[in-house]
């Protein structure tokens, strides 16, 4: 087994909300949490909105990269387009070490990779 098949894979997204567009915004967040509660191996999936209502950031974590592959192939498949008509992506950062299949879907949104540093025993 590779290191990439077991270990957790998560990101921080920071999103600009369109003018006017925040009330699609939620709409849409609403669907997509109630799809992705049926999904496997989800550890994380929360939203953060600034005070001035602007600004999203997103948090996502993945028991692995298989999880996290699954999981944006649906978001592409049915909420990419709409997702993209209310938000600009400002800053996509990816923790862990994902699977080179993963990489290469994080690469279309300009991921930036973080891996885990030293040889410490992690946890949570």
């Amino acid at each position: 087994m590779r290191e990439t098949d077991w270990m957790h894979v998560s990101w921080w997204v920071e999103l600009a909300v369109k003018p006017g567009a925040l009330p699609n915004f939620e709409k849409l967040t609403t669907e997509m949490v109630a799809s992705t509660q049926a999904e496997t191996g989800v550890l994380a999936y929360q939203r953060f909105i600034s005070d001035d209502r602007q600004t999203v950031h997103v948090h996502e974590g993945y028991e692995n990269s298989a999880a996290a592959v699954a999981h944006l192939l649906k978001f592409v498949a049915v909420f990419g387009k709409r997702y993209a008509s209310i938000v600009e992506r400002k800053r996509f950062n990816v923790f862990g070490n994902p699977s080179d299949e993963l990489r290469k879907l994080l690469d279309g949104y300009g991921a930036t990779y973080h891996s885990p540093f030293g040889l410490f025993s992690y946890w949570g």
